[in-house]
């Protein structure tokens, strides 16, 4: 394996633990509710300053990528995610719960500002490398919903949080073998590429939508991913009962949505990626609609493609910054891309626990998902171009 080849591995890799870590506690929640004596609709809650920080600490984590070491922030990554989640699995009480979420989502919002513009940097075809990273990342949501399921049935929500660090850690141990040797790192090989010059007016414009599409769309991609597993227990009531079952349902979910990436990647590279995001946000918006009155298989087959156009959106965003933004700009919008899109979170969790709360049920979260579908439809007929920019060949590195 080369050395670039080998850097890429470790940067999916990274990519699918830190959604993997954000999400084991949605579904380990499942079992907590009669230890803690709570409901679902406040346990969830647990998990808001994970989500803050998870986009909060994005701009902080990118300007140590520029100023010290994306590398060596990875490095910290790694060992530090794991280690929060460990301890997060010794939590006595809520409180200790809390904190140790909050730990995680601070590590983890190191990821997307660091090593996203570590793929960017080092990919000869920018739109398959993301697509392919986006993979790993969603194949960590459904990993997540599986393997905490699986590890909390038999040894309890604890070990889900245990486990799983301890391999984080030793990934760690690894990636700074890997530094110290000075293998792996700024070693792509690939050709410089030069830029598209692309008008001040539209990158405003772009620069609008991303800020929209982000906040409100990842509204849409927080709630429904924080929410799934418990989407499937109660409305696969009558199908299935224990906690692996669901998990395994939606780890099949998650899954599939996936690997819809790899389809909007080569899309990507063959048609105007303004037709793309309308195709998928216009089927967002169709099966949340669809969703609100719906149970049994017709959930299950509604899920599926919400869920399909949700994660098939992911990789064009990060495109557009990649196409539509000057080079000079580019790292600042990807961290202030990741703060809206991550940090909105925190807003997803506060809104899916007190909707269920409230109504107990997901018809009122749904109506609003909807609505916010809506909402980013109409950004992008408005703000994203109908042509991408024209890029002048390659030069050869010097």
């Amino acid at each position: 394996m080369t050395d670039a080849k080998r850097n890429f591995l470790f940067l999916n890799v990274g990519h699918f633990l830190d959604h993997f870590f954000m999400l084991i506690f949605t579904t380990a929640v499942l079992t907590m509710e009669s230890e803690f004596a709570d409901s679902y609709g406040r346990l969830i809650l647990l998990t808001t300053w994970s989500f803050f920080f998870f986009g909060g600490a994005s701009l902080p984590a990118g300007w140590l990528g520029d100023k010290w070491s994306r590398h060596g922030m990875m490095f910290v990554f790694f060992i530090g995610i794991g280690s929060a989640s460990i301890l997060t699995g010794f939590a006595l009480e809520p409180l200790h719960i809390e904190i140790g979420l909050a730990l995680i989502g601070v590590f983890a919002a190191i990821y997307h500002p660091v090593g996203l513009a570590l793929v960017v940097e080092e990919a000869s075809r920018v739109g398959r490398a993301l697509a392919i990273n986006g993979v790993w990342g969603n194949m960590g949501v459904a990993a997540a919903a599986l393997t905490t399921g699986a590890i909390a049935e038999v040894y309890g929500w604890r070990m889900a949080f245990i486990i799983p660090g301890i391999v984080s850690v030793g990934v760690g141990l690894m990636y700074g073998v890997q530094l110290l040797k000075g293998t792996g790192v700024d070693a792509s090989g690939a050709k410089k590429k030069t830029a598209a010059v692309v008008p001040i007016s539209v990158q405003q414009r772009v620069f609008l939508f991303l800020i929209i599409a982000p906040l409100v769309g990842g509204l849409i991609f927080n709630a429904t991913t924080i929410s799934l597993p418990k989407i499937m227990d109660e409305r696969l009531s009558s199908l299935f009962t224990d906690t692996s079952e669901i998990g395994m349902i939606a780890a099949l979910i998650f899954g599939c949505a996936a690997f819809a990436q790899l389809a909007v990647g080569e899309l990507l590279d063959r048609y105007p990626t303004k037709r793309i995001y309308v195709g998928l946000v216009a089927a967002q918006l169709i099966m949340c609609t669809i969703a609100i009155s719906t149970s049994g298989w017709s959930a299950l087959a509604v899920t599926l493609p919400l869920m399909l156009a949700t994660f098939g959106i992911i990789p064009v965003n990060d495109w557009i910054v990649a196409h539509f933004i000057s080079k000079e700009y580019r790292s600042r919008v990807y961290a202030v891309k990741s703060v809206f899109a991550l940090g909105i979170g925190a807003v997803a969790v506060q809104m899916t626990g007190r909707l269920y709360e409230t109504s107990d049920s997901f018809d009122s979260l749904f109506m609003v998902l909807a609505g916010a579908a809506a909402i980013v439809l109409v950004a992008t007929l408005i703000l994203i171009p109908s042509r991408k920019p024209e890029t002048p060949p390659p030069t050869p590195a010097e």
